[in-house]
């Protein structure tokens, strides 16, 4: 743990400055141990001398690898796409996110840095931290425990489902902090109410996973929590961004660097301007360089009013392609369309993801000749069995779904 006071620790204050050089030094590292260490990398990148890469004008004309892409390039090349820095001996973990994508990790120290983010929320060393994210197959929950371990915490490793259960841990244990969706806070808090049970113990929660719109936060400050951070992650990248106290869009994480690019390019848009998430990450294991993450973001110009001196970016604002986060699981078009192939009755398919008080729904359009209630729940148990989230099914008739291509339809809205 190196957290002491209001910051994480000496890097959160640098100036920009010194910031922006000490990066670049370290992104030229990263792509030498990339091209040496990386089967993908040392292809992509052969014909680049890592000691030119002295800007981001210069990083901004290496080549973007798209996140759309690692199922294909992993399936080539299995397990990791040869995009791995180090040899599997020297590799912990694979975990399993939907699509599907296989992602490194390692049980040494803070490697998806999620410590910094869990900091600003307000978790301290000796606080109970009630886990809610996953730890089976995906990597959310190993990514919390080991930021919350960072920073000196003991982890109580919850995991999702069996609420009457957890409500009861709550209850007895009194955690201080809790980690996962903001969405299923808000079911513990009023069940547990509802329920007679105290679970007033919880003050601060670092949140990520899915939206995180004011009407939430206020709720989950309504039912006695003080603090609602939330931070935007990936299963790849480990921590982007963070949410501070001060409220201000998001700061970027010191082991990334971050740009914003027109969706379908890797050109970097002005500051404001809303476009997709590139990221360079520092980490060898992974070394993923202009990883294109299909999410939408902008920059934000100057400083935090909380004293951070890092770059910000706005938030979460949509996905630059059809896939969406449902429940804190991504849901690809291929999955849809592998419930489709499963049920030679549907014609045509669209996958509608809705938001009904701050909890995610799926509504999976299907154009049949005639619908029964069997073919229904053979459907519902495909779209469970593909894309590991539930989803209701809803029969439409024949060519009535609209001829334009899309497969997802994210219809939420957040106020």
């Amino acid at each position: 743990m190196t957290g002491a006071g209001k910051f994480y620790d000496e890097l959160e204050t640098r100036d920009a400055a010194t910031r922006e050089r000490e990066q670049m030094q370290a992104l030229q590292q990263q792509i030498a141990h990339a091209r040496e260490n990386s089967e993908y990398f040392g292809q992509l990148l052969a014909d680049v001398d890592p000691a030119s890469i002295t800007s981001r004008e210069a990083l901004a004309t290496l080549p973007v690898t798209r996140k759309s892409d690692l199922i294909e390039t992993q399936r080539n090349t299995p397990p990791l796409g040869g995009l791995n820095g180090l040899g599997m001996a020297q590799i912990a973990n694979i975990f399993m996110s939907p699509g599907p994508i296989f992602e490194p990790g390692d049980i040494q120290g803070d490697y998806f840095r999620m410590g910094r983010a869990m900091w600003a929320a307000g978790f301290r060393p000796g606080d109970l931290v009630y886990n809610t994210f996953a730890y089976h197959m995906t990597p959310a929950g190993h990514m919390m425990e080991s930021g919350a371990r960072a920073v000196g915490c003991t982890v109580f490793p919850a995991g999702i489902g069996n609420t009457e259960m957890q409500l009861e841990a709550i209850s007895t244990l009194k955690p201080r902090a809790y980690v996962g969706t903001p969405s299923f806070l808000r079911i513990l808090l009023e069940k547990g109410r509802e329920a007679g049970l105290d679970m007033s113990s919880i003050k601060v929660a670092s949140v990520g996973g899915e939206a995180l719109p004011p009407s939430l936060r206020t709720a989950l400050q309504d039912l006695g929590v003080d603090t609602v951070i939330q931070s935007y992650g990936t299963a790849d990248l480990g921590l982007v961004a963070y949410e501070t106290d001060a409220m201000e869009g998001m700061t970027i994480d010191e082991g990334v660097i971050v740009e914003i690019v027109r969706p379908g390019t890797g050109d970097p848009v002005a500051p404001g301007e809303v476009g997709e998430v590139v990221v360079t990450t520092l980490n060898r294991t992974y070394p993923l360089i202009r990883f294109a993450t299909g999410d939408m973001s902008a920059l934000m110009e100057g400083e935090s009013a909380c004293g951070r001196t890092g770059p910000r970016i706005k938030g979460w604002m949509g996905r630059a392609d059809q896939t969406a986060k449902v429940k804190g699981m991504f849901v690809h078009p291929g999955q849809v369309v592998s419930v489709q192939k499963r049920h030679s009755e549907i014609h045509k398919v669209r996958l509608v993801v809705t938001s009904e008080d701050n909890v995610d729904q799926m509504t999976l359009q299907c154009e049949v000749e005639t619908g029964t209630a069997d073919l229904q729940a053979a459907i519902e148990d495909s779209i469970q069995a593909q894309c590991k989230v539930r989803g209701s099914v809803a029969f439409v008739p024949v060519g009535s779904l609209a001829n334009d291509g899309m497969v997802i339809e994210d219809a939420r809205t957040y106020e």
